[in-house]
């Protein structure tokens, strides 16, 4: 069983790295034919008018505040509204109210957060000496040491937020309909993995020393066996393969996509730099003096003005 589970995380991060890689790479070399940042705001524009820097930045440091505030606090989506329909008898007079869904946003929130602690925490399985930030973050997650072993809040945290996005995808028709198998997948496996890993921490005991032992032995190349009673932690180990090995063909690629996107990583600042299309190959053109010379004669015979100033002195009408 060890060896089967070191080829799937081998064969998994394998395909993790080279599916991320290829994606990264495609997103990079596609030109950028127009400048087409998204606007929410007042741009750049008159003197005594007031722009927003960060929702219509026109310079490269309010790009990066931009990028900042959407990766880290997801505020687009903070600003996110829906449409629905009111009773007629409430008075409102298009019968349309904006509701915001801030449960959305702090859903979002609360899963990646509680993801990339989670993930941070793990080092200390692959590093040896373990990273003082590293052993800070888990003391940190394990502040309110309720229960024995010490319950995480990052644990209970992600379960709730995977269940809400899950209901969400369930209950709403519209979001039935958009919602691919690859999205229902991608949930399925971030389930699985929690749900094994709260299992292993909480519920089933395994050798820690020799779980260390196989997973720095991974990080060298060199893999220990697993303990003999692992069956918890090779569905564990085996759920993660799975998610590694499909992440670079779902939507979670966003992760880096995002960092690509012309509508968030371009200035909106067309009015004071002209922005080259890249696709413009050069050709030959026939510009405005060839297509006199060549019909000059006509030109005059029809009484058209004819701008002779390079050739035969001043413009003539």
């Amino acid at each position: 069983m060890s060896l089967a589970l070191t080829l799937a995380l081998y064969a998994a991060a394998v395909a993790w790295i080279r599916g991320t890689a290829w994606r990264v790479w495609v997103w990079a070399a596609t030109p950028e034919p127009f400048q087409i940042p998204t606007t929410t705001a007042q741009p750049r524009a008159l003197t005594g008018i007031e722009a927003s820097r960060v929702e219509s930045p026109s310079t490269t440091i309010g790009v990066i505040g931009r990028m900042c505030l959407e990766v880290f606090l997801f505020r687009s989506l903070f600003r996110n509204a829906a449409v629905s329909k009111t009773p007629a008898d409430q008075g409102v007079l298009s019968g349309l109210v904006f509701l915001e869904r801030k449960a959305l946003w702090l859903g979002a929130m609360a899963f990646h957060w509680s993801l990339f602690v989670i993930c941070v925490r793990h080092l200390r399985l692959f590093i040896d000496p373990v990273p003082r930030t590293v052993a800070a973050l888990a003391a940190l997650d394990g502040f309110f040491e309720v229960g024995s072993p010490t319950w995480y809040a990052t644990d209970v945290v992600v379960v709730s937020a995977l269940g809400y996005l899950l209901f969400r995808r369930l209950r709403d028709p519209l979001l039935r309909y958009l919602t691919l198998p690859a999205d229902y997948l991608a949930l399925a496996a971030l389930l699985a993995i929690t749900g094994t890993g709260i299992v292993l921490r909480y519920g089933v005991r395994v050798d820690l020393v020799a779980v260390r032992r196989f997973t720095l032995g991974l990080a060298a190349f060199a893999p220990a066996p697993l303990p003999e009673s692992g069956v918890w932690l090779a569905a564990h180990v085996l759920s993660v393969s799975f998610l590694l090995a499909i992440l670079p063909f779902t939507k979670m690629m966003h992760a880096a996509g995002i960092w690509l996107s012309p509508t968030r990583n371009q200035p909106n600042d067309s009015r004071r730099r002209r922005h080259m299309n890249p696709w413009n190959a050069p050709v030959p053109v026939h510009g405005y003096e060839a297509w006199q010379d060549e019909f000059r004669d006509k030109l005059r015979s029809a009484g058209i003005p004819i701008d002779e100033a390079q050739r035969d002195g001043p413009r003539t009408e």
